[in-house]
């Protein structure tokens, strides 16, 4: 493979990584800096988008679990990839919308440690719940092979000027996350609905005393930040394999995103998730390299090396790389 095609392969690799953890990002980001709320529940939400988008795409057997011993050694509606990218973010914005009312709303007042108790807690509890109805196997997602007969979303893919092939799954979950930023930015930023959650994040007196009832917006807010949680558990399905603890395990590098982005900035959620995305892949590329007579082995370091960024941009920058300064405040 030549170095032009190396570089496009691990460019391509970098940014689909990076990308799940854009749209979890994202909810976070959202969440945290307007609400002012810290959910260690985001990874939960991925979890049950990640199941109910299988669970819609296709039919998985049970081999344990309670629902196998009551009788349902089958599950699955079997309606295809795009009914999941469909009803999922709708069911977990729904989702979203109760957990806001009946677990985050009142915690708004109170410590950080306070909410972040009670979401790890749910968090446990979702993950427990579905250890217990489905059991602890690992499940895969089938990836459609066309959109609509018209446009491959599967194999193989020849880079023009190399000899490179990159599967096209990867550039459909690059173009993917990319429309949905797009939409949230647009949203938040030039609608009356954004500017409506940020002048309640500045200041909710005031809102308030204008005759706006700032608890809706929120309610919405929370709601979108979840739904592309959820969307995130249906696109990234088929690049990993699908099991209850995926959301404890995604949920380090999500926070790890927001944190070297900004907390409240969408463009530094993008930003932090494509810097993760590129250093994991690099890491994991280099594979093992022969330095002074000694073979050292960088892949098991990639989990490593988003800890060291995240290190080197809270020394330099505490506020994230695109975060305002009063968030530090």
């Amino acid at each position: 493979m030549s170095l032009v095609g190396e570089l496009i392969v691990l460019l391509v690799n970098g940014l689909q990584t990076g990308a799940i953890y854009v749209l979890l990002a994202i909810g976070l980001s959202i969440i945290l800096g307007t609400l002012k709320f810290v959910n260690f529940a985001h990874g939960a939400l991925f979890v049950v988008g990640a199941y109910a988008g299988l669970l819609i795409t296709q039919e998985i057997s049970i081999s344990n679990g309670k629902l196998a011993e009551w009788g349902y050694p089958t599950l699955g509606l079997e309606w295809g990839f795009f009914a999941a990218l469909v009803i999922v973010p709708l069911f977990v914005f729904v989702v979203g919308l109760a957990m806001e009312r009946f677990v985050a709303r009142p915690f708004y007042d109170r410590p950080d440690t306070d909410q972040i108790l009670v979401t790890f807690g749910l968090a446990i509890v979702v993950q427990e719940v579905i250890h217990a109805l489905i059991g602890p196997r690992t499940y895969g997602y089938e990836v459609p092979t066309s959109a609509f007969g018209l446009l491959p979303m599967t194999g193989p893919i020849g880079v023009p000027l190399s000899d490179v092939t990159i599967n096209v799954w990867r550039l459909w979950v690059i173009a993917i996350t990319a429309a949905l930023v797009i939409t949230v930015y647009a949203i938040v930023e030039y609608t009356d609905f954004g500017l409506v959650v940020k002048a309640g994040t500045r200041d909710p007196e005031m809102v308030r005393l204008l005759g706006i009832k700032i608890t809706r917006p929120y309610l919405v807010m929370f709601g979108i930040g979840a739904a592309l949680a959820g969307i995130a558990g249906v696109v990234g399905g088929p690049l990993q394999n699908i099991n209850p603890e995926i959301g404890m395990t995604i949920l380090v590098p999500a926070f790890l995103t927001v944190v070297i982005g900004g907390v409240g900035s969408i463009r530094g959620a993008v930003l932090g998730g494509t810097l993760i995305g590129m250093v994991q892949v690099t890491l994991i590329s280099l594979g093992s390299v022969g330095v002074g007579g000694f073979t050292v082995n960088f892949s098991p370091w990639s989990q490593v090396g988003i800890y060291v960024l995240a290190v080197i941009v809270l020394l330099t920058r505490p506020q994230g790389l695109l975060g305002s300064e009063e968030v530090t405040t």
